[in-house]
């Protein structure tokens, strides 16, 4: 039962967060509408959408966060005895009962998204509103894909995709 739980509640806890965000910036994002845009405007926001949809939905997410969450879940079924249950979201993130490489990029990415939103804040619109539309697709791709990862994780005979975990776990 705590097996289930703590896998549930880590796919539900990083699934809430990418939630909460879509929520919080979507806003902001409708709000780059009210200022006027030029033709380089438009022609940001276009740029803006799809490279975030390839590199922070595509890339990111699909190909390398979503399935290794969803793979970090699936582990916590069968080794609950690995992780706190409370701890499950930041299991499934890789923050810690991960490889020594694997701990410092989820720091580092998380440390660097960081600095991205306090830099994103200082913009005037409708440059912020550009920037966190994209941002937005790219979440939104992220919280699809891994609803579909954790899907599959729990309902897929195989899963192919690895939880990156130590050895001696």
């Amino acid at each position: 039962m705590r097996s289930r739980f703590g896998a549930i509640w880590g796919l539900a806890g990083v699934g809430l967060l990418l939630a909460s965000a879509v929520y919080r910036i979507t806003p902001l994002a409708f709000d780059a509408f009210l200022s006027p845009w030029s033709w380089y405007h438009w022609l940001t926001f276009v740029v803006v959408l799809l490279f975030m949809a390839y590199f922070e939905g595509y890339r990111a997410f699909q190909k390398a966060f979503s399935p290794r969450v969803a793979a970090r879940a699936r582990y916590l079924c069968s080794h609950s005895d690995r992780s706190p249950a409370l701890l499950a979201p930041l299991f499934c993130m890789a923050y810690f009962h991960a490889p020594r490489r694997r701990r410092i990029t989820s720091l580092s990415v998380t440390a660097g998204i960081i600095i991205l939103v306090v830099l994103v804040r200082l913009l005037e619109q409708p440059w912020r509103g550009i920037i966190d539309g994209g941002v937005v697709v790219g979440l939104a791709w992220g919280l699809i894909s891994l609803s579909l990862f954790g899907y599959r994780a729990f309902t897929d005979r195989e899963f192919s995709f690895s939880p990156d975990v130590p050895e001696e776990l």
